[in-house]
């Protein structure tokens, strides 16, 4: 990283900050493909839910089998993050190679509905905590924006609302659940769906599979057990890893504009840690790199990152960035807040600027 990059022109449309980050990291090599790390993980990750699998069959009739279940549990999010990268092309050149591959690793090993998360997903990476647009801030049982907070009518709701806290985190435990029931919603939705067929298959054999797998190894009470816990536990896993990247940091109002780089760097955290938490999170420490480059390997958001830090510095732009610790006390924080009503839309000369539309 010798070559020193200069701030552009400031102009009212931001456009060329965007453009000019681009040209650095295009001409560092970091939007090439990492076929070793990537081929590594398609390879390795089966193998281990393979290894995970005949530990089961060795234990048997054993309540260790929970121990197992906590395993699978920790695989099946892996194979999450991975198929996050292939839904956002990270993996491949050829889209469909990277369709195929994100299907395959939703749905057949996560359990997960690819058309319905990609759908979400995209609708998320266009406008990041911006009301009306993100649907990871729409109002379900926890409340996220003031917004939110204002269509809670009944007092019972409010008093709930006020406490919501207190429960988001042992919530996250039923986010697995949530994302196997809403896979199915959508599949069996009316209209016309894309790969309905296919999708489904993939799913029943995966669910049917699971099932059918740990009552032919374990006692029906093991079995159970170890289905429930692996739920558990995935859920957990997964909004542990999701929660962090954008809860807590500013809400855009529905009506304003902001430019493209801002958009994604101001509403995004990042989680300092290194390799480490890189492998924990599967690269979504990295988020503000992530959203600005979503179809950049995993391997490359490490050394993107402070390129990327050190542009919006000289921007004065904030770039914000905390150890994971921090960040659950941010989001916690921010949910007790919002729910308390303590929370205003974010306003600033920038967002004013970019007018309403």
């Amino acid at each position: 990283m010798t070559e020193t990059m200069t701030r552009p022109p400031r102009r009212t449309s931001h456009l060329s900050d965007f453009t000019a980050l681009t040209a650095r990291i295009k001409s560092e090599g970091l939007l090439r493909r990492s076929y070793g790390y990537y081929w590594t993980m398609l390879i390795g990750l089966p193998l281990v839910l393979v290894g995970l699998g005949a530990v089961s069959v060795w234990l048997g009739d054993s309540w260790w089998q929970l121990a197992v279940a906590v395993g699978v549990a920790v695989v099946m999010a892996q194979f999450g993050f991975l198929g996050h990268d292939a839904a956002h092309r990270q993996i491949f050149v050829s889209g469909k190679w990277n369709e195929r591959v994100a299907m395959i690793l939703a749905n057949l090993f996560v359990g997960l509905g690819i058309g319905w998360w990609q759908n979400k997903h995209s609708r998320h990476h266009a406008a990041p905590n911006k009301i009306g647009a993100d649907p990871d801030i729409k109002t379900d049982v926890l409340v996220f924006t003031p917004q939110g907070l204002e269509e809670r009518t009944s007092a019972v709701s409010r008093w709930m609302t006020g406490k919501q806290g207190w429960f988001f985190f042992p919530l996250l435990l039923l986010a697995g659940l949530q994302l196997h029931v809403n896979s199915f919603k959508h599949l069996f939705a009316r209209g016309k769906v894309k790969n309905r067929a296919l999708e489904l298959t993939l799913l029943v054999v995966r669910h049917g599979g699971l099932i059918t797998f740990a009552f032919l190894v374990m006692p029906p009470a093991i079995a159970l057990s170890f289905l429930a816990v692996q739920l558990l536990a995935f859920g957990f896993y997964l909004g542990m890893a999701f929660a962090p990247n954008h809860i807590g940091r500013p809400i855009v109002p529905a009506g304003v504009k902001i430019d493209f780089l801002r958009r994604q760097v101001l509403m995004s955290r990042n989680i300092s840690g290194g390799a480490g938490v890189s492998i924990l999170l599967g690269g979504l420490n990295y988020q503000i790199e992530h959203h600005l480059f979503p179809s950049m390997s995993r391997t490359n958001l490490a050394r993107t990152a402070p390129i990327v830090k050190e542009y919006c510095r000289k921007l004065e732009v904030e770039y914000h960035e905390t150890s994971l610790p921090r960040a659950y006390v941010e989001v916690g924080r921010y949910i007790n807040a919002v729910g308390r009503g303590g929370v205003d839309l974010w306003t600033c000369p920038l967002a004013a600027s970019m007018g309403r539309g």
